[in-house]
Parts: structure tokens; sequence; C-alpha cells
């Protein structure tokens, strides 16, 4: 398992400092119920009160450096009084900040397993159709899915394989798989082919009719997204090149009769608030894509 970002130790040696917060984690673990079935579907190995009494370390931890190396600046640098006033409200700041960033770690994994689960999904399952179709049996053709080129959908059944060949029946080891997957279209899937297999239905039938339901969900998906470009390229354009270009020309106008000077600093400023919309409207766009690779 990687390090935790904001956690400046090992995870062996931060297991061991977190100990000595576990005062604190037991409490703040209550206020998130739902911890638990997080770290199981991010495949973090902390039990959530040795996790809260992490990301209270990093806290402790970021709160006490920011202060240790502002005081001295202050002291040594002889900055004005107004700088001394926000020491403590910086190094708080900062604290919770990695708090909250290792809080919330858990969620950030599992957004991006499910994004890069969801893009090859349908692939996956086009794969299953074709050797469940073809008389393989359902074990040999989760194998062979599993060795695809399929990203974490290939990953998953890997290690789902691997329990049923161990001796785990196959109906127990996919709702295992199911509960701690984060996708919903995942673990629905794999319900219904749970399911079909404890009733005897026949595993084509299941498997078309949920290949045919997927595709025609992602078209749906697509067609939305693209319903939903048409507002945001106007908001853009408006934002991004009318507004600045007609407003910088107005205030070229109006500051010559009323004789106030234009300083290049604010058509920096200008420059850098317009690099700084079109960054976060970029990100917005691409969050909203849904996860399907054409």
């Amino acid at each position: 398992m990687k390090n935790i970002p904001f956690v400046p130790f090992p995870l062996s040696l931060t297991r061991r400092v977190a100990k000595r917060f576990y005062a604190f984690g037991g409490p703040l673990a209550k206020l998130s119920p739902d911890l638990s079935v997080r770290l199981n579907q991010a495949q973090l190995d902390f039990n959530p009160r040795e996790y809260m009494s992490i990301a209270f370390f990093a806290l402790v931890f970021w709160t006490f450096l920011m202060l240790c190396l502002l005081v001295p600046m202050s002291i040594f640098a002889k900055l004005p009084e107004t700088f001394n006033l926000i020491i403590l409200p910086v190094s708080f700041a900062i604290g919770f900040l990695s708090f909250f960033y290792v809080v919330l770690y858990p969620n950030l994994i599992i957004a991006r397993k499910t994004k890069d689960l969801e893009k090859k999904l349908l692939f996956a399952l086009r794969h299953l159709l074709i050797q469940v179709k073809s008389g393989v049996p359902l074990f040999d053709a989760l194998v062979s899915v599993s060795n695809g080129n399929y990203g974490m959908v290939s990953r998953e059944l890997k290690e789902c394989t691997k329990k049923i060949s161990t001796g785990i029946e196959q109906t127990v080891a996919l709702e295992e798989l199911a509960l701690k997957n984060p996708s919903l279209d995942f673990r629905r899937i794999i319900w219904q082919i749970t399911s079909s297999i404890k009733t005897g239905a026949d595993l084509g039938n299941t498997m078309e009719s949920i290949v045919q339901n997927l595709s025609d969900e992602q078209k749906v998906a697509i067609r939305r997204y693209g319903s939903q470009l048409n507002p945001l390229a106007m908001m853009y354009m408006m934002l991004a090149v009318i507004i600045p270009s007609l407003g910088i020309t107005f205030m070229i106008v109006f500051s010559s009769f009323a004789g106030l000077a234009v300083s290049e600093t604010m058509f920096y400023m200008i420059l850098v608030t317009l690099a700084f919309f079109q960054f976060t409207f970029i990100g917005m766009v691409k969050s909203r894509r849904p996860a399907v690779e054409l």
C-alpha cells in the first residue's frame, strides 16, 4: 500500500504514531459511520478508528510544523506585527486542510477506481457474453476476462477467480466482489449474475440483457453529456472571450475620457484571472464526461 498524502511518515511508522491519538480517532470515527465501507472499497487496510487517528496526527503535525517555520521567520526577519497575527490562523488552516484531505482521500480513490472500472466494463461484459454463449463455463469465462486488457475490471475479476480457485463457492466470491466494489453498475451486474446462478436461469440470456441495458444507459449518458455542452460552450464564449474583450476595450476608452491610467499590472491580473477560469472550466467539463471509452 502506498503512503497516504499529507502523512509525512511511512505507513509502518505512521501506524505506531497514530496509536497515541486513538483517544481522538475513536470519537471522530463515530462521526463518519460509512468510513468502514469507504476504506474497504478503497482497499485501504485500516479500521475507522486507526484511520481517523492518522488524519488527526496529520492535523497536529502540519500545524506544529507551520508554527515552527513561521514563528522563527517572524522573529529573525523582523516582519510586521500584522504577520504575527496571522501565524496561528494560517497554521491551523493548513493543519485542518491536511486533516480533511486525509479524511476524504478514500473518496478520491473510490472515484478514480469507479471511473476506471466503468470505462471498460461494457467491453469486458461483451467478452464474457461471447464466452458464455459459446458454452464456456462461467469460471473459465471469468478467467479469460481477468487475463484481458480491461483495466480495473480485469484486476477485480482476477482477485475473484483466485478466491474461487482456493475453494470458495463461486456465488460467495462474486457477492464479496460486489460488496467491496464502489461502482453501482458493476455491483448490479454481479448481483444479476449471482441471481441467475442461484435460480438456474439461462446465464447467456441474462448476460445478453445486461449488455444491452448497459449499452443503452451509456448511449443516454453520452446524449445527456452532449446536451450539456451547448450551454457550457455559450457560458465559455461569454465569460472567457466576449466579456474580457469588450471589457478591456471599454476600460481603455473610459480611462481615456476620465483621465485614469490603466496600469500594466491590471492587464496581468486579467490574464491570470482568465487563465484560472479556463483551467477551472476545463476541469468542470472533464468531470462531467461520462466514464465511457469509445
